[in-house]
């Protein structure tokens, strides 16, 4: 917890805190607790998505903030495919009990540099039009690849993480264009709602992490996990 605060700011943050899994308040770093918490304020002043881009060096940081939703995630990385983004990095906070806040840290590229001003406020733009239903996200991104081709030398594993106490999915797979897009909307197929993702790429492959919800916002059994791992497998297979 964050220390040298304000008593009414370090109460406010401790309750802000509560709506999160347990691991949150213990293994988030406080700065990372701060920053949420300011954005979910200019989310609740604003009753509007929080979408900001900062450039860092020779990429650019995404920051955004919205009631979580399990198409939210399809929505916004399918907008990033349809721009043609790199993503580097990647952090991912949900809270558990509501207001169900989601809140994501995203590191992206564009040819090896930056985002442009202007292709920073176009990506914006499009990512707000497609929350509220005038961006269609999956027939832009028709144009640009064959979303009906499906992924080869997928590995998938279901658990329930000893130290976060939250059902996880482990997904692998070839690094391809719109990959983070083809996992999002699974999830969304799947009714499956993101609290948490860690991200890793090396040699060609990526590996991401989700701590997961099932449908209904409902823990998810050992028996269900393995079906829901075994059917987003098939489902990025294209099978």
């Amino acid at each position: 917890m964050a220390t040298g605060l304000e008593p009414s700011t370090l109460e406010l943050l401790k309750r802000f805190n509560r709506a999160f899994p347990q691991f949150y308040e213990q293994f988030v770093d406080s700065e990372i607790q701060l920053q949420n918490l300011r954005l979910a304020y200019q989310l609740f002043r604003t009753e509007k998505a929080v979408i900001e881009l900062h450039p860092a060096g020779d990429r650019t940081i995404l920051q955004f903030a919205y009631r979580n939703q399990s198409f939210l995630l399809s929505d916004i990385f399918g907008v990033l495919a349809a721009y043609g983004l790199t993503i580097h990095s990647l952090s991912l906070y949900g809270q558990i009990y509501p207001p169900m806040l989601v809140f994501a840290k995203l590191e992206v590229s564009r040819g090896g540099k930056e985002l442009s001003s202007k292709t920073a406020e176009n990506v914006s733009r499009a990512v707000r039009e497609a929350l509220s239903g005038r961006f269609e996200v999956e027939e832009m991104l028709n144009v640009e690849f064959n979303l009906g081709d499906g992924l080869t030398d997928v590995e998938t594993e279901f658990y329930i993480d000893p130290v976060f106490h939250l059902p996880a999915l482990l997904i692998e797979a070839e690094n391809r264009p719109g990959l983070f897009y083809k996992v999002m909307y699974t999830i969304w197929q799947e009714d499956l709602l993101v609290l948490n993702a860690n991200l890793l790429v090396w040699r060609g492959r990526t590996r991401l992490i989700l701590y997961l919800l099932g449908p209904n916002e409902g823990v998810i059994p050992e028996y269900l996990g393995q079906k829901i791992a075994e059917g987003v497998r098939q489902r990025l297979m294209g099978k």
